[in-house]
């Protein structure tokens, strides 16, 4: 990065600077995690302290949405398909 961008991205408001490479690294693992990556997305994509954050976040949640979406999809065609009984004697027969 040139010294002239530098300058020019440290003028930036702290809410509009550009995440580095390693911040999506991180960000992304952080809300990897089960529970608390749920939270922190919700949280982090209502927030307007970073933009960049924000839309990351909010990429982050259209994904577990999408996720949710297609297990419940596959849920429902697979009991209408075999059955809600054979469906529930399978799920048991795992445990």
């Amino acid at each position: 990065m040139k010294d002239y961008e530098k300058k020019e991205i440290a003028g930036l408001p702290a809410k509009y600077r550009p995440l580095g490479a390693w911040s999506y690294v991180g960000y992304s693992i952080l809300l990897g995690l089960p529970v608390i990556g749920l939270i922190l997305t919700i949280i982090f994509s209502l927030s307007s302290d970073n933009i960049n954050r924000r839309s990351f976040a909010r990429s982050y949640l259209c994904a577990w949405i999408v996720l949710a979406v297609i297990v419940v999809v596959s849920i429902v065609v697979v009991v209408t398909t075999v059955g809600f009984d054979a469906f529930f004697e399978t799920i048991m027969q795992m445990q």
